[in-house]
């Protein structure tokens, strides 16, 4: 997957352009291409399929795709592009059409709200479903009004934020570690592992306050932290020790917080550059068709993109 390009999903609306540039600068940054996927209006699809069944060379052959100009023309503008750039104009439903087309994707990103959704919606209808069903990671770029006041779009700056991981040490696929270590070496940025616990530390504990985030070295078996939270640090440190070395240059930060982890992980979303989260436990689920309470809740709630890492490996 490592030439695998980045895949924008886009309708035109305002939505889906913050998208087209968050994945500019992904392709940019993870050294891949770039495609921009629209798919069609009903009408063009219908024109499409008028002509060619007449035979109606009256006709011109190619019918208006102003998404297309649209496109073309901020491209046009942009301060730096990948080496390879493609718009693709497909045909069919969108969710159909843009899982055909990023197939074999590095990721695919959508905005999270599309043309015609009702502004009362935190996430659009086919955002959802290609989260929930896509063989590839798709990101989801929150529209202005769901951003915190700190957040933007995104930069092509490497250090523009750190990487939130949401880690269940058991449960949590290899697949989801390794999208995060490697999008905070792209970034060259810190990978922020939080992993929630049901347990309050302590009877003064209040479960809304900050969480101490601490990092490996400052592990030590001092006593001090209550069973619960020592427990899942070790199971944390023990889960995460391959993807460290493999990626030695990545600092990494481990938060053992109480309360509910998509509360967390959607707090944490305030000041991330990208929330990490599988889509569901591998073998849990039934079929590829379903998505985790978590990630379906941070996805509809984050303050930033979120990624949503569905299990890519077949012996995961």
């Amino acid at each position: 997957m490592s030439n695998a390009p980045v895949v924008a999903a886009v309708d035109g609306s305002e939505h889906s352009l913050d998208a087209l540039e968050w994945a500019r600068t992904a392709a940019l940054r993870h050294g891949t291409g770039l495609v921009v996927a629209h798919v069609l209006p009903d009408t063009s699809q219908l024109y499409a399929a008028r002509r060619s069944s007449l035979a109606d060379r009256s006709q011109p052959e190619q019918y208006a795709d102003p998404v297309g100009d649209q496109v073309r023309g901020i491209l046009a503008k942009a301060p730096e592009l990948p080496d390879e750039v493609r718009y693709d104009a497909l045909e069919g439903s969108v969710p159909e059409g843009l899982r055909v087309s990023a197939e074999g994707a590095r990721m695919l990103v959508m905005g999270s709200r599309g043309h015609g959704g009702f502004a009362a919606l935190l996430i659009g209808s086919n955002s959802r479903a290609l989260a929930s069903t896509a063989a590839c990671p798709v990101v989801v770029v929150p529209h202005a009004a769901r951003r915190a006041p700190e957040a933007s779009a995104d930069s092509a700056e490497p250090s523009s934020g750190r990487v939130v991981l949401g880690l269940h040490a058991a449960e949590t696929a290899d697949d989801v570690l390794a999208f995060a270590f490697a999008e905070g070496a792209a970034r060259g940025t810190t990978v922020q592992v939080v992993s929630a616990y049901a347990i309050p530390p302590a009877p003064t504990t209040v479960v809304d306050s900050p969480f101490q985030v601490i990092p490996p070295e400052g592990l030590a078996d001092d006593g001090d932290a209550v069973p619960a939270e020592r427990e899942m640090l070790r199971s944390q440190t023990e889960r995460l020790a391959p993807f460290r070395a493999r990626w030695p240059q990545v600092p990494v930060e481990q938060a053992a917080v109480p309360g509910d982890p998509a509360e967390r992980l959607v707090t944490a979303s305030r000041s991330a550059a990208l929330v990490v989260v599988g889509r569901h436990h591998p073998r849990r689920s039934v079929g590829p068709l379903m998505m985790g309470s978590v990630a379906h809740a941070v996805l509809h709630h984050a303050h930033g993109p979120v990624v949503v890492v569905p299990t890519l490996s077949d012996d995961a």
